[in-house]
């Protein structure tokens, strides 16, 4: 039932909203003898490409086709009315113009306007001039000189997250870059396909992106509080777009020659050479190096053939050597491999998690649409009774989302694995918080493994300098792995937390009461590739990647088993002092 797709789901969602929503007028588009009124839409009048005035004074962008196609759709006579950003909000509150074509959503701007789904994702940047030191984050900002759009969202961010007093606000994107590219001020950050546009139509060559993808605001209709059935109107017209594929090409026409594009099969080809010449060289290497020494072993196993405890000795140590040639080699293939499935895999998974709160928030603004307007009894879509998908598909959707993100944690730990980057951001975190994470993300194996599962955090912790999300990928395999321990559902689980004050660490101890590890596995457990669950699909890398991944916050992981009885996993990391931990919150 769960893997049904969504798509015709949603296809009979919007086939009940449709008739009723095409059966109701637009707030006030008729008047005595059904006169149709037209429907005054505010735009911004230097906002390229998305809203702008052409050279000849004639509205123009993406946002105003995309209306003109959606009135054309729904029989409605619009009129644009462009002007300053600040006056076009003002005019949308004092009630001279019913619609915005373009403005980002954020829950403060909700407390006033009802927004449509959005029908672009808008991509904002940081630009300096040339030679000026790269930020990468809007927190990178603090002490900085900054210009912004007044009145845009990142005004609004930047706002309030505490920098509103030391910003220099214009009243467009292209007085804003105009301003930078004269050599005043350190930064504007502004949205990217806005900024490149004016940079290549002003030629200001001095100006560049600097972070390219520092926010991604949802973008599309607005209109004041309350006015549903005007919408209502303007979702069905650009879902009638959608599915005809105009929507595709006015997107691609106006803002996908901006858009980054891949990499071109030249610049592929170059670095595929860069990377596969040194691997060649290391392989080429390896091979002489392994026949050399296969030659000095065999000629030292012939020196020693009458003395059966030399010989041995030399076998076991050809052997030895032997597979740490396969394992070397393994891992040269992983590296040369690692990169380009990575990259495969996390562009669907990039879209999934991007679109995954987008459907839905979407579908729950259907299904309260569909509560709102009642006669519901009986109801069936897709199969299922309303009532029951009513329950069932909220979790449905936070199932894919934690699915789509958990993919991601593991490829990166697989390009970690095989190439060393820098070091992840670190940052204050209470243990208790990662311990329940991961109890939370493998409930479901926990409760197929064991009725006995137990979780005991101690109380008044203090704070470890940690990677979250890297060390909860490690209690997760931890617990995993006793899950597959336990004989059957009698047998136990605990995860607890504690202080070690005497040693100034913080535990996290998995106990369980499964099968245990024989002496001669326990010394090997951490070794890369190293796996006794080979025929059930296992890699030997969790543990390796767990034991890497501990190591490089300061800690350590330890195993003590006992065959027949359970075994104890232990991670133990460094504890940050009271004050220590108390000035890092202050400054993150």
């Amino acid at each position: 039932m769960r893997r049904r797709s969504l798509a015709p789901l949603a296809a009979a969602l919007l086939a009940l909203a449709g008739p009723a929503a095409r059966g109701q007028d637009l707030a006030g588009a008729a008047v005595g003898g059904g006169t149709r009124r037209t429907i005054v839409v505010g735009a911004d009048r230097d906002y390229p490409p998305y809203e702008f005035l052409d050279r000849d004074g004639k509205p123009a962008g993406y946002n105003v086709e995309l209306t003109r196609a959606i009135a054309e759709v729904m029989g409605l006579e619009v009129e644009f009315r462009f002007g300053d950003w600040s006056e076009i909000r003002a005019g949308l509150d004092a009630g001279q113009i019913d619609v915005l074509e373009g403005i980002s959503f954020s829950d403060e701007r909700a407390r006033t306007l009802d927004f449509s789904p959005p029908h672009a994702i808008v991509h904002h940047a940081i630009f300096a001039r040339r030679g000026t030191p790269p930020v990468a984050s809007l927190e990178e900002l603090r002490g900085k000189e900054v210009i912004v759009f007044g009145g845009g969202i990142m005004d609004e961010t930047l706002t309030q997250r505490g920098l509103g007093a030391t910003l220099v606000r214009t009243g467009t994107p292209a007085d804003a870059l105009r301003l930078l590219a004269s050599g005043e001020h350190d930064y504007v950050v502004v949205a990217l396909l806005p900024g490149i546009w004016i940079t290549r139509e002003l030629q200001l060559t001095n100006v560049v992106p600097v972070a390219r993808s520092i926010a991604a605001e949802r973008y599309g209709f607005a209109v004041r509080k309350g006015n549903g059935e005007l919408l209502a109107r303007l979702d069905e017209g650009l879902a009638i777009l959608k599915k005809t594929g105009r929507y595709e090409e006015l997107h691609q026409r106006w803002l996908g020659v901006l858009e980054p594009q891949g990499l071109s099969l030249g610049t592929v080809a170059r670095w595929a050479t860069l990377v596969l010449v040194p691997l060649l060289a290391i392989l080429a290497g390896t091979v002489l190096w392994s026949r050399s020494l296969q030659r000095q072993v065999a000629v030292r196993t012939a020196s020693l053939a009458r003395e059966v405890a030399e010989r041995r000795r030399a076998v076991e140590e050809l052997r030895q050597h032997q597979r740490q040639l396969v394992q070397a080699d393994k891992l040269a293939a992983l590296g040369v491999l690692v990169s380009g499935v990575a990259h495969e895999i996390n562009n669907p998974v990039g879209l999934v998690l991007l679109n995954m709160p987008l459907l839905k928030e979407t579908f729950g603004d259907l299904l309260s649409e569909l509560d709102a307007r009642g006669g519901n009894e009986g109801l069936t879509i897709a199969g299922l009774p309303y009532a029951r998908l009513r329950e069932e598909l909220p979790g449905l959707l936070d199932e894919m989302h934690a699915g789509g993100r958990r993919i991601k944690r593991i490829v990166d730990d697989l390009k970690d694995f095989a190439r060393r980057e820098d070091d992840p951001a670190l940052e204050p975190v209470d243990l208790n918080d990662v311990a329940r994470a991961a109890a939370r993300l493998v409930g479901n194996a926990i409760r197929n493994a064991t009725d006995r599962f137990e979780l005991a955090l101690g109380d008044g912790l203090p704070r470890v300098r940690v990677n979250s999300q890297r060390i909860e990928q490690v209690v997760v395999n931890l617990l995993l792995n006793a899950c597959e321990a336990l004989p059957d559902a009698s047998h136990g689980i605990r995860l607890s937390t504690r202080h070690d004050a005497e040693r100034g660490e913080v535990l996290l101890e998995v106990r369980d009461q499964g099968v245990g590890i024989p002496p001669e596995h326990l010394a090997r457990i951490e070794e890369p590739f190293f796996t006794t669950k080979r025929t059930a699909g296992g890699t030997g890398l969790g543990l390796s990647v767990s034991a890497g991944i501990v190591k490089d916050h300061g800690g350590t992981l330890r195993f003590t088993s006992e065959v027949g009885a359970g075994t104890v996993a232990t991670i133990a990391l460094p504890a940050l002092a009271p004050a220590d931990a108390e000035e890092r919150r202050s400054a993150g």
